[in-house]
């Protein structure tokens, strides 16, 4: 084919021809080019890329917060809508815009009050007092440094930085305190009754109804479309070790890692803080320094305590005496961590300046490093060997499997052969997931993915975690379909006939309600449909009358010269009822205790910052450049 547009392209045209097919294919290919980079964020807001691990850590947080709040009933397919992903990305885009604003405006998380907040952290205390080697120790098992995670706790207190601000300014007044508690406990005199369900005088419904019912109604008759797939999965803990590690190995293995079994040289410190503001004037710098350089020439370990009781600006420490506990190496800042280890037993220090302000520090004992015996440390050996084996087995095993399926596409049974692992199925199951590995919804969305559902390939090695993955390949599909008109003509006259009751109660409920319009007493009304009104006197708003009737109470407006405000309700099962307001009383403030006014004060203060912050947040976002790629989504 070539050849022979090779021999039919001759002379200029063809030539001017192929430069404008060169130059379109040049072009294209360009664009192409400098358009990809552009996928590699999910959001942009103004210069700062949110990624795609950045998302999904927010979305595995989000997913384990519900885990262990619902328990057996959390439903792990309402993280795959694109609804949920989009609000969980939009949380992400308002924390960035807060960051942004605390960058503009000057905010920022002082040293001491990020020492504070970890040092409240009930897993970092002993005895109520923050404990420094329970924090090492949580670190290493974490594989965070200080630093990285500081700086977390840094960056989710700075978002809390301008909400804090403005819940601090939000004034509630006496006037709106008072108009609310007399709206909340508002007191309202009620007359209603429910209408009884009427008695069709016709409930024959023909052929033609049902089938005409049934076509305009067959979306609520659907069979979803369903699936079965097999599937060969992989089990990292039910993988055989080739041994379990000797003594021999085990010794080894200590002695050439005898460093991570030392603990580390602690000293036990306390401290004095002058603080320096942030972007403080050479005045109010000399001024901390002098203050500093005063106390630390009068502090000695006698009366330590007491100074830093007195004048210590850390709040954390200061009620203790500026103690700080157990100290190693790298849990405090640069500056304070050098000062701290150059000390000798007993010694206080100049003052020494960090970014929080100047420390006096007092050295007041050492404990030097010991390393744990190999007794101790065995059982941990052991744990970490045959992890490591049972992590090696398994990549290796779950590597074979995702070359052969792949290099066999259309079958699961060579990789099945090959490592000696079971073909197994699911039960049919539809996009909203099954059973077993059917529930997950990676499986899902790979069951009903084009590449297996359509072209009948096998997946892709599909990751469950814990060293847990599964290769699917369907077994069979059905597709969606409309249930026949047999399996379903009993609820279809059934839905006809609800119908034609709803209709007919609706227009006694819209009679009955012209008629206590007109002046017609309730009573009269009430007997006339077979029904009893009950009379509820200074009602309010948790009172028990049926939900739709007390909703509706609170919405009528006021009666006017003793005469009342009537309203037809819908129940929302089927049935209506008429209601009747007489009078309305505003709540009476006399019983409201002075305790429960500032509560409400306080939440009332915190609702209205609340909306201030959003409005605040959607200022921002207006003048923000924000784009999103919600296919990366």
């Amino acid at each position: 084919m070539l050849q022979a547009m090779r021999n039919k392209m001759h002379g200029w045209p063809s030539i001017v021809l192929l430069g404008v097919c060169v130059a379109a294919m040049s072009l294209f290919g360009m664009e192409s080019y400098f358009m990809s980079h552009d996928d590699a964020f999910i959001a942009k807001v103004g210069k700062h890329e949110i990624d795609q691990r950045a998302f999904q850590d927010r979305t595995n947080q989000l997913r384990q917060q519900k885990v262990a709040e619902q328990g057996d009933k959390f439903d792990s397919a309402a993280f795959e809508s694109t609804e949920t992903k989009l609000r969980i990305l939009d949380g992400m885009i308002d924390e960035q815009l807060l960051q942004q604003a605390n960058d503009d405006w000057g905010l920022r998380v002082s040293g001491a009050a990020m020492r504070d907040y970890i040092a409240s952290i009930p897993a970092f205390q002993v005895n109520g007092q923050f404990d420094a080697t329970s924090y090492k120790a949580w670190l290493t098992s974490q594989y965070k440094t200080p630093e990285s995670f500081e700086n977390e706790i840094r960056a989710s207190l700075a978002i809390q930085l301008l909400p804090s601000a403005i819940n601090a300014s939000t004034l509630v007044s006496d006037a709106q305190l008072d108009h609310y508690m007399k709206l909340q406990a508002q007191r309202r005199d009620l007359r209603y009754f429910v209408l009884q369900h009427p008695t069709l005088e016709n409930n024959a419904v023909s052929d033609a109804e049902i089938a005409a019912w049934y076509k305009a109604h067959q979306a609520d008759y659907m069979k979803p479309e369903m699936v079965s797939v097999k599937y060969v999965e992989v089990v990292g803990a039910d993988l055989p070790l080739a041994a379990q590690p000797s003594d021999e190995d085990l010794q080894k293995r200590y002695e050439s890692e005898k460093q991570r079994f030392v603990q580390p040289e602690q000293r036990l410190a306390s401290h004095i803080l002058i603080d320096v503001p942030a972007n403080a004037t050479p005045e109010q710098q000399k001024a901390a320094l002098a203050k500093a350089e005063k106390i630390a020439a009068e502090a000695n370990p006698e009366d330590f305590a007491k100074l830093a009781e007195q004048d210590s600006q850390d709040l954390g420490s200061r009620r203790m005496g500026g103690d700080l506990g157990w100290l190693e190496k790298g849990v405090t800042n640069e500056a304070f961590d050098s000062a701290l280890f150059a000390l000798q037993k007993g010694q206080i220090s100049k003052p020494v300046l960090s970014t929080d302000g100047y420390h006096i520090i007092w050295l007041r004992d050492v404990r030097s490093g010991e390393s744990k015996p190999f007794s101790e440390v065995r059982d941990q050996l052991v744990k970490e060997a045959t992890t490591a084996d049972r992590d090696r087995n398994y990549n290796d095993v779950a590597g074979k499997m995702s070359d052969n399926t792949y290099q066999n596409p259309t079958s699961l049974e060579p990789a099945s052969d090959a490592l000696k692992l079971p073909i197994k199925k699911t039960a049919l199951f539809s996009r909203t997931g099954g059973e077993g590995v059917a529930a997950n919804p990676k499986v899902v969305a790979a069951a009903f993915s084009d590449d297996v559902l359509v072209q009948g390939n096998n997946s892709a090695l599909i990751d469950l975690g814990n060293n847990h993955s599964v290769v699917i390949h369907v077994d069979q599909h059905v597709a969606a379909a409309a249930k026949p008109l047999a399996e379903v003509r009993d609820d279809v006259q059934k839905k006809i006939l609800d119908q034609r009751t709803a209709a007919v109660e609706k227009k006694q409920a819209e009679d009955g309600l012209a008629r206590l319009r007109k002046g017609d007493s309730m009573d009269d009304v009430a007997k006339s449909l077979g029904a009893t009104v009950i009379a509820v006197k200074e009602a309010l708003r948790h009172f028990e009358v049926p939900a739709p009737l007390l909703t509706e109470a609170f919405l009528l407006p006021h009666p006017l010269a003793d005469k009342s405000q009537f309203a037809a309700v819908d129940m929302l099962n089927g049935s209506y009822g008429l209601l009747a307001v007489d009078k309305v009383q505003d709540g009476d403030l006399s019983k409201v205790l002075p305790e429960q006014r500032e509560m409400l004060r306080q939440q009332m203060a915190q609702a209205y910052g609340y909306e201030a912050t959003r409005e605040l947040i959607d200022q921002l976002k207006a003048k923000a450049k924000i784009k999103i790629n919600k296919q990366r989504l």
